[in-house]
């Protein structure tokens, strides 16, 4: 198969659906299909449409929508297919008059796609319910979950009484950081240390951040990093003793699934998909910005070392469970085909 993919810029972002895409292009490759990316950060040219190779199947990433322009209707009599990690209109933080304009690019061309792939079924609800959407044309096809290694966690070791904490994800408002924040920092009794790591894809949010650690007397218990990926991110994973995100809105969850299958309980909110990915017996569910639910949740899981260890062998058990890349990406491929 030959296949064009339609993204945002840059490409190589350190961010979940930029790495969805990275990893299910490479099992296309392994498959023997040729793989030719355009990623846009700008309105895209005029003929555009037709210097995609005649006989392509063509994938539309979902942000890529709004430099599309003229251009969507060619891609839609081309048969391309959009996939949807979350629609645009649903980022929390974004100015009403850009989210109106969002929806009504969304919910006026997904339609028109030959098939719309959704990153998760709750994904696919939104599709159908809010964006027109004919649910005979959605697939539900999630992220893969690479198998792991397993961190133990020992409730016997010498310094169990200390919890490490790992936060992944851009800093953005979607992401919540200042909840989490907020909640740990009602548990100034317990012995806790936070990992917090992201890129900073809004410029603002990050900087309010860092002065919320500040004015929440918190410099000496967070260490910010930036975005992690190889032996940075699995030396992150193994010093871990809980995953914990206060998610507004998730389209699957995928560091929460790496949590899971690396046997790392998980504290998080119940943003969109997030909470329909974690069991009750794998970690705790708190609502969306309740930052008194939240730190309550966190404190049994921070105190405890046996709770943790006992919700992260649950946690291991599912995280098994999870489909792997190249089944999904067989799925994805056969969608467009």
């Amino acid at each position: 198969m030959d296949l064009t993919l339609l993204t945002e810029a840059p490409f190589s972002a350190l961010s979940g659906a930029s790495f969805y895409h990275r990893r299910m292009l490479a099992e296309f490759e392994r498959a023997g299909d040729e793989i030719e990316i355009i990623a846009l950060d700008q309105p895209a040219s005029p003929g555009l449409v037709d210097k995609i190779a005649s006989g392509a199947s063509i994938l539309v990433e979902g942000s890529a929508l709004r430099w599309l322009g003229e251009s969507i209707a060619p891609l839609q009599a081309r048969g391309a297919c959009v996939l949807i990690h979350h629609p645009s209109a649903l980022e929390p933080g974004t100015p009403e008059p850009e989210r109106a304009a969002l929806k009504t690019l969304e919910r006026d061309s997904l339609p028109g796609f030959r098939r719309v792939i959704a990153a998760s079924a709750p994904i696919a609800e939104r599709l159908a319910h809010a964006f027109c959407v004919n649910p005979d044309r959605i697939s539900v096809i999630t992220p893969g979950t690479d198998r792991q290694a397993r961190r133990m966690l020992d409730p016997a070791r010498p310094d169990a009484s200390r919890c490490t904490l790992l936060s992944l994800g851009t800093f953005a408002p979607r992401k919540g950081h200042e909840i989490l924040l907020q909640a740990l920092a009602t548990l100034f009794d317990l012995d806790w240390r936070l990992i917090l790591a992201g890129a900073p894809r809004d410029p603002a949010y990050h900087a309010r951040i860092l002065a919320l650690i500040d004015a929440l007397g918190l410099t000496d218990r967070v260490l910010l990093r930036p975005a992690l990926a190889g032996a940075e991110l699995d030396a992150a994973w193994a010093h871990a003793d809980l995953f914990a995100l206060a998610t507004r809105f998730e389209g699957y969850g995928m560091a929460i699934a790496e949590a899971l299958a690396r046997g790392l309980p998980v504290a998080i909110t119940d943003g969109g998909a997030a909470g329909s990915l974690v069991p009750a017996t794998c970690g705790i569910i708190a609502p969306v910005d309740d930052v008194a639910q939240y730190g309550k949740a966190l404190r049994r899981l921070v105190f405890s070392p046996s709770l943790r260890a006992e919700l992260g062998a649950h946690a291991y058990a599912h995280g098994q469970t999870l489909p792997d890349w190249p089944h999904q990406a067989a799925l994805l491929r056969a969608a467009l085909i």
